[in-house]
């Protein structure tokens, strides 16, 4: 699979098909795989943030999350076939675990909103799809003991709703323990789920204005954060175009000085 680098964060060249082809091979196979989704304050973090930059690359598959991703891409000359959003991805997923007959772990969010999840999706598909779930409340000294929970539970497929970068830096510290052939971290998809929180309209979604759309739900909370943080994803990308086009001016000086040289000579 094709896998460009955006501000120097891997991300991964594949539609949502592929994406789910990919992973459905893997646990066929039983090959654990790390899936991780990126958006702009992800990239943005991971410049400063050593852990959570090392948990991204250690991912198996990395989509795009963020429509500002795929447009980056496609700014900086390395065109996205598609953006493959965590929460869209969850459910087809979910709805494929169903099809395989496997068991799926869910860990995050607070206990009435992870039970309601797994109440919604044993509603779905039948409660024989759920391995276990608990909520995203524990300290550093019980992640381990979770993570054995997890592996022991028996689940083909691990979802985990829980703040970045905690969650991913979660999972690459314990992936080795937890042993389930897929695991994946959901940001804030449980409560879109529990329908504690709402999400954007798809003209939205697809204008990539979901942002907008959160702030106008949590003004007092989310301004500040898309505000910097979404300046700052986009003096990232023009600075790696600005040394793009620098490296292509060299290159298209080089070979006619070669030329030159060779006539010379």
């Amino acid at each position: 699979m094709k896998r460009i680098t955006i501000a120097g964060i891997p991300v991964d060249g594949l539609t949502m098909g592929n994406t789910i082809d990919l992973i459905d091979k893997s646990i066929e196979e039983n090959k654990p795989i790390h899936h991780v989704v990126i958006n702009a304050a992800k990239v943005v973090n991971a410049q400063k943030d050593f852990a959570l930059k090392e948990s991204i690359v250690n991912c198996d598959i990395i989509n795009a999350d963020g429509q500002s991703i795929v447009w980056a891409a496609a700014f900086l000359n390395h065109p996205l076939p598609e953006r493959v959003t965590g929460i869209d991805l969850m459910g087809k997923l979910i709805k494929l675990a169903s099809e395989r007959q496997y068991k799926v772990f869910f860990l995050g969010a607070r206990q009435e909103i992870v039970k309601k999840v797994a109440d919604i999706y044993s509603n779905l598909y039948g409660e024989d799809i759920i391995a276990g779930y608990r909520n995203g409340y524990f300290s550093r000294c019980e992640e381990e003991s979770i993570a054995r929970q997890i592996a022991d539970s028996g689940a083909k497929m691990l979802f985990v709703a829980i703040s970045s970068p905690r969650k991913e830096i979660f999972l690459n510290t314990y992936k080795e323990i937890i042993h389930t052939p897929f695991i994946m971290g959901v940001g804030g998809s449980f409560d879109v789920v529990a329908g504690f929180v709402k999400r954007a309209p798809k003209w939205m979604q697809n204008s990539g204005l979901e942002w907008l759309y959160r702030t106008m739900q949590e003004p007092r909370r989310m301004w500040k954060r898309y505000l910097i943080g979404n300046s700052k994803f986009i003096y990232l990308i023009f600075k790696e175009k600005m040394k793009q086009l620098a490296k292509g001016s060299h290159r298209d000086v080089n070979p006619v000085k070669s030329l030159k040289e060779k006539f010379q000579g």
